[in-house]
């Protein structure tokens, strides 16, 4: 099952969704940490993989995979495609 277009944050999409990023929410410290690591809006990003338990979440995200934790995930609101 797919997810339904519109905005979402990314800490909440299942496995193999793709997605924009549309903003960032996240504050301070938290936000210069998540756009140096590359999620800048309208970066196209793929939930590769999530753990067990929800966190971390894995993505691609530019050709490379890079694994955040939910909180900062959270911080990301995407679009979904």
């Amino acid at each position: 099952m797919h997810e339904t277009s519109g905005i979402k944050l990314l800490g909440e999409l299942a496995q193999g969704t793709k997605c924009r990023v549309a903003r960032i929410n996240a504050q301070g410290d938290l936000r210069r940490r998540i756009l140096a690591m590359g999620l800048v809006p309208g970066v196209e990003i793929t939930v590769q993989g999530r753990a067990p338990l929800g966190d971390p979440i894995e993505i691609i995200v530019r050709g490379f995979r890079l694994t955040l934790r939910k909180e900062e995930a959270n911080g990301v609101a995407v679009e979904v495609f």
